[in-house]
């Protein structure tokens, strides 16, 4: 009986020790906000919404086939630059890459720091012409409609392009001379891998020396409502980006005619493969750039889900179970596994004597496309089929400090110009042209000053893109405190 007794109390003794270690670990998890003055609203003028309006109707459209690229929208786009910005034409140092690139150099009056850079993308997707009737307003008129401006570039990423430039054309316009440089870096072909716009910038800094204070790009924006528990805006600055991987399958077997077909065909070897590509995902984990998501979002969420926030390590499989019920929340915690292309047959009474596959995955940080290709490897595991890169790849980004200069400022910007807004840490699962910097700054963050939500998420290379004015006007103050903020 005694030692009953002597177990219950021991067994009641850990379970109160690891009941305490929670709850305190609970409690002592601690805001990662910054409390911020008011800084004020400085005005935005009707006709910087109007320049906003004409950068829409230029159709700088990146297609797929570099055949039906229309440079003279893109000259068209240079001409609008010239002509709104005259003071960054004139003040600051100009130099365009492969004709339709551009990097703004602001030079600021202490050299010794080190410069800060703001990037952005001109070119957008295209618009299907079938899709066209399914547009409230047609996508390169830029009209307003009660307070919001229409067309496909309002999100991505001529805001990010328009709002850096009308803050520094404001800023100039009112004397003020930074302490350190700014480089203003604008690509031209960012939708289709940035290779002779963002790339093309980037040599250029790697060969003058230039290392940043920090880089900021498009990436992570304010959400609405799309982050469970928490019903303030959040505000996701990337801190990394996911790397991306095309592998081709390819399968070779005797074909013939349909009334005869072989125990295997090319298609069933093919489909066999994809089948266990999917059943056999990458293994989910919490990576550097996610802890640092639960770091700054527990302090904020209702009781329980700060509970397993504060206690990650004992409560990953919840956390990491609870992610992968969404597509979103899924690509946020592995290496993701989407076929894309299955090619096989020509007719449909003979059996093809090959079939081919792409198969696209999108990289976790800490992880590497040659863990992809072994994965795959492994998994598929028959050497008929033929195991190659495709298209154009590239690695996860290394992972920028949340304790650098860098991203103080920019969740200092956020605070102060949108109030009441948490600020966290975020993998990027996207590309982005920042990834063509990684020589020139070991701080990389990527934010657009956007509200992003239910209703507009799916404008996103997708119909009806808009953005309120307000969106727009908020956009520009955000990188007009952002410059005063970097003068430090």
């Amino acid at each position: 009986m005694k030692k009953n007794r002597l177990l219950f109390f021991t067994v009641l003794s850990l379970l109160s020790v690891f009941i305490a270690y929670i709850l305190i670990n609970t409690f002592t998890l601690s805001s990662k906000q910054l409390g911020v003055a008011d800084v004020g609203k400085i005005q935005i003028s009707d006709s910087a919404i109007d320049r906003f309006s004409q950068a829409i109707q230029i159709k700088t459209v990146s297609p797929e086939d570099i055949s039906d690229f229309d440079s003279l929208q893109f000259v068209r786009f240079n001409e609008y630059l010239k002509k709104n910005y005259p003071l960054a034409d004139s003040l600051l140092g100009h130099k365009v890459f492969n004709k339709f690139s551009h990097l703004y150099h602001w030079r600021g009056t202490q050299p010794q720091k080190k410069p800060i850079i703001l990037m952005g993308h001109l070119d957008v997707v295209p618009v299907i012409e079938d899709n066209l009737k399914f547009w409230k307003q047609l996508p390169f008129e830029g009209n307003i409609i009660k307070d919001t401006l229409w067309g496909r570039g309002s999100i991505d990423d001529k805001i990010g392009v328009i709002g850096i430039l009308e803050a520094v054309e404001l800023l100039l316009s009112q004397n003020y001379s930074p302490s350190r440089d700014i480089y203003i870096a604008i690509g031209h072909d960012e939708e289709i891998g940035g290779n002779k716009g963002a790339a093309a910038i980037a040599d250029h800094l790697v060969e003058k020396g230039v290392q940043a204070a920090f880089i900021l790009d498009e990436g992570g924006s304010i959400t609405q409502g799309m982050i469970p528990g928490l019903e303030k805006d959040v505000a996701l600055i990337g801190i990394a980006e996911k790397g991306s991987v095309s592998i081709e399958l390819s399968v070779e077997l005797e074909g013939g005619h349909s009334s005869m077909p072989g125990k295997e065909t090319a298609i069933d070897v093919m489909s066999k493969a994809i089948s266990e590509l999917k059943a056999n995902p990458f293994k989910a984990r919490i990576s550097k750039p996610i802890e640092g998501f639960v770091e700054y979002l527990g302090p904020e969420m209702p009781f329980f889900n700060r509970m397993a926030f504060a206690n990650s390590n004992l409560f990953e499989p919840l956390i990491l179970k609870s992610y992968e019920a969404s597509s979103s929340g899924n690509a946020l915690i592995r290496t993701t596994t989407a076929p894309t292309i299955f090619n096989s047959g020509v007719k449909d009474n003979i059996i093809p004597l090959s079939a081919k596959a792409i198969v696209n995955f999108s990289i976790i940080s800490g992880s590497s496309i040659q863990e992809v290709i072994d994965h795959v490897k492994k998994t598929i595991d028959d050497e008929r089929i033929s195991v190659k890169e495709s298209g154009f790849n590239t690695e996860p980004s290394k992972v920028s400090s949340t304790e650098a200069f860098g991203f103080k400022t920019v969740h200092k910007t956020i605070a102060e110009i949108y109030p009441q807004t948490i600020v966290s840490p975020y993998l990027v699962v996207g590309a982005t042209d920042a990834r063509h910097f990684n020589e020139i700054s070991e701080n990389i963050y990527r934010f657009l000053p956007v509200r992003i939500n239910k209703s507009n998420i799916k404008s996103f290379h997708g119909l009806n893109e808009r953005i309120s004015v307000v969106e727009f006007e908020n956009a520009v103050r955000f990188y007009f405190q952002l410059i005063k903020n970097s003068d430090q």
